[in-house]
């Protein structure tokens, strides 16, 4: 139809009716058949509903277009200017640490902006309130973290004379003249003359460069290596550059090789005037003239310079960049379908859609077209064990945070690319050894507490994804529930559960360990509640799988928050080893005493005593008797809120609005949950109240204003509160959908379950 509907005025319909009484149309353009892909058979005739049923299609795919340029890309890259923003957390918890990235859903590459040049720890390489733009970088930052970038490169484009350092480089823009979509952004470079433009894919780009006068225009690629060990070379004759920059571990191993690069390959297609190289950057030099576009290609991998010359052949070579623009919009388009969502508050739903664009970059493909990756913890290139159809690899698991929501939604909107995300994770125990803890830049890492990859390879399996070697997941979670590295050095490298000893022999982590292999030391009380939340996840996989033993004692294990909720606070307190006071007796490990539980104490993870007091969502109900009951369970839940307590910045308190529900009180929970979502999230480049932790904080979004939240992983259930648009449609793998508008979630029920939704209505 697209060829027809610009020439509406000229287009005849005839309308007719068989025998059978079916209507069919003949639709004639200048008196001329027009041929459409659907038909009966009948060379020009279609029946009449299937062709309304294609032009409904069509009309909801340019809908999804439209949302798809509507969506603000730049909300998170400012500070944030939110209710609760700066209230338990400072400096970079206070940014949203997001890219304006194109990009394919989960793809390897974030083709971003860049207004910072370096890959060092908690810097991203855009932010809002920068003023000069140095250039496009393929980053593999964790987005919305403070963690680093890596095994990236950066291009230029350039008027007047060459400048080779970024700094040198860097030249004025505004945000006036910047257009940001997930599959297009540009931006005009006065001091340039140049119009730059970019669209891409997973593993590929192309650029297109349009000079306002002639004269030369310089392209300058630089490797991001901060150690100076990248590499690049120029072929003049086939007019190409190819790099690569060596990845580094942070965390775990801190500035050790990670065993692989990122490679880069860029092709151009104009005639060079110069070229060269130096240690850090190459250059071509092009005679530009006003208006006639310089295109340029690119294609990256994580393995070889073959893998990206191949990645190349695959993605880009046969695209100009309408056509990649256009399939990497369908993707998109494919991508929010997932979620229909309709209500007369436009800009909300915008909204909706960026949350769900944020929410769509991690985890990320580490493996090229071909299916080869990187071998997990060393780098030797992997090929598929299936070349027929080759298994997408991912990394980059921020899983701290992603277990919470987005680990969950997929399991919802995209069950297929879950299964390859936890198959990768068993895919990393079998090359490894040990079930990773916070898998990034394709290495082991202790950056975070707890053991949550354990708790999304149970909530997938719970949830019904089978499409991965769960009972080698299942051997990987086993392990690192009972087990720790006979070798201080595998320890120390990042393998199994930090503390694990400490946990098991006394049912808590007490104060006295202070936890010294990981990133994050010490925080006892809060590994504690962590923990003990892992091993009820691991239990319902167990149990799943028919180990009633391992059920069993799991279970028991699931109950040690207990041991760390201070009786005489009602809150959870640091908690000290047992100390022996005769042959035969002990003190039986005394609590700190803290009546302090607003401010950030050691034992704690990023929050205070009031914020992880609630992380008990394995058995809330428990939690409620220990805490006196239900009345005295809701005022002290009242008082997160009424006496600003309450932190949305941060992971720890983002089951707390929903804890309501297990007590009773529904239209409280709908009440905190509609607040924060007024308060704590906006459609501006401040518009998120901290971190947004590889789209965790954009899940809770999605969830909560669809009106239900996974407060447990690893169950079935969602727990409800009220949605925020008139009709929601979940449009599921299986064909089927899942609609929510405000009376149809159940009244009498304060949750709903995988199954109910996945069952469609």
């Amino acid at each position: 139809m697209d060829g027809i509907l610009p020439m509406a005025a000229n287009l005849q319909i005839v309308f007719y009716r068989n025998a059978q009484g079916q209507v069919l149309v003949q639709l004639l353009h200048n008196e001329r058949p027009v041929m459409l892909k659907t038909g009966t058979g009948l060379k020009g005739f279609y029946y009449w509903d299937d062709l309304k049923q294609q032009v409904a299609q069509r009309i909801h795919r340019l809908e999804h277009l439209r949302q798809l340029c509507a969506l603000n890309t730049m909300v998170g890259t400012a500070p944030a200017n939110t209710k609760t923003a700066g209230l338990f957390g400072k400096g970079s918890e206070e940014h949203g640490q997001t890219l304006p990235a194109v990009l394919a859903p989960n793809g390897q590459n974030f083709w971003t902006p860049q207004t910072r040049d370096t890959e060092k720890k908690c810097i991203a390489p855009y932010y809002y309130t920068d003023s000069l733009f140095q250039g496009f970088r393929n980053s593999h930052w964790i987005v919305g973290g403070c963690t680093q970038d890596y095994g990236s490169f950066t291009l230029a484009a350039l008027g007047g004379s060459l400048r080779l350092k970024p700094v040198e480089r860097a030249t004025p823009f505004t945000h006036a003249e910047e257009v940001s979509h997930p599959h297009y952004y540009a931006v005009r470079l006065p001091q340039e003359h140049l119009k730059v433009e970019m669209t891409g894919d997973s593993h590929s780009a192309i650029f297109r460069i349009t000079p306002e006068q002639d004269g030369p225009v310089h392209v300058v690629l630089n490797h991001n290596s901060d150690e100076g060990e990248g590499f690049l070379t120029v072929n003049s004759l086939d007019k190409t550059i190819y790099g690569y920059n060596p990845v580094h571990r942070i965390y775990q191993g801190w500035g050790e090789p990670a065993g692989f690069s990122g490679h880069f390959l860029l092709q151009a297609y104009d005639e060079i005037a110069d070229a060269g190289c130096d240690s850090l950057c190459a250059w071509f030099t092009f005679k530009g003239k006003a208006h006639e576009p310089i295109i340029l290609k690119a294609a990256t991998s994580f393995t070889t310079k073959e893998g990206a010359v191949n990645n190349f052949a695959a993605e880009a070579e046969a695209h100009d960049f309408e056509s990649m623009m256009e399939r990497l919009a369908s993707k998109w388009i494919a991508r929010l379908h997932t979620i229909d969502v309709e209500d007369q508050d436009t800009a909300r739903v915008n909204q909706f859609y960026g949350a769900l664009y944020r929410t769509s970059f991690l985890p990320r493909e580490m493996s090229d077209v071909s299916g080869d990756y990187p071998k997990f913890a060393d780098g030797l290139t992997m090929e598929p064990s299936s070349a027929v159809e080759p298994r997408t690899y991912y990394g980059d698991f921020s899983m701290w945070d992603t277990y919470r929501a987005v680990h969950p939604l997929y399991n919802i909107i995209a069950p297929r690319e879950s299964a390859d995300m936890m198959q990768s994770l068993v895919t990393m125990y079998e090359q490894g050894g040990w079930l990773p803890i916070f898998p990034c830049w394709n290495s082991y890492t202790a950056a975070m507490i707890g053991d949550h990859c354990s708790v999304v390879l149970a909530d997938a399996y719970v949830k019904g994804i089978r499409n991965f070697d769960y009972e080698k997941a299942y051997e990987g979670m086993r392990k690192n529930a009972f087990e720790t590295p006979a070798s201080f050095e595998d320890y120390k490298n990042g393998m199994g559960r930090r503390a694990l000893p400490s946990y098991l022999k006394y049912g808590y982590i007490p104060l006295e360990d202070g936890v010294k292999e990981a990133f994050h030391q010490d925080e006892q009380t809060s590994r504690t509640l962590e923990y003990a939340f892992d091993d009820f996840a691991v239990a319902q996989m167990a149990k799943a799988l028919g180990r009633n033993q391992d059920y069993t004692e799991l279970m028991r294990r699931s109950e040690n928050w207990r041991n760390v909720i201070n009786p005489k606070t009602g809150y959870c307190d640091g908690r000290h080893a047992p100390k022996l006071l005769s042959r035969k007796k002990t003190d039986g490990g005394l609590f700190e005493g803290n009546t302090d539980f607003v401010h950030r104490k050691p034992y704690i993870t990023e929050g205070a005593t009031c914020h992880y007091t609630w992380y008990v969502p394995q058995n809330v109900e428990g939690l409620v008797e220990m805490l006196g009951g239900k009345e005295r369970f809701e005022a002290k839940l009242d008082s997160m809120f009424t006496e600003g307590r309450y932190w949305h910045g941060n992971e720890p308190c983002h089951q707390i609005a929903y804890l309501y529900d297990f007590i009773g009180k529904p239209e409280k929970t709908a009440q905190r949950v509609a607040h924060i979502l007024d308060t704590e999230y906006n459609d501006t480049p401040g518009g998120l109240s901290g971190n947004d932790d590889a789209g965790q904080m954009s899940a809770w979004y999605l969830f909560s204003s669809m009106g239900f939240y996974p407060v447990c992983p690893a169950t079935d259930r969602y727990m409800l509160t009220q949605p925020r648009f008139q009709k929601v449609t979940l449009n599921l793998e299986n064909g089927r959908r899942f609609t929510i508008t405000p009376a149809s979630l159940p009244k009498d029920c304060n949750f709903i379950t995988h199954g109910e939704i996945v069952s469609g209505n």
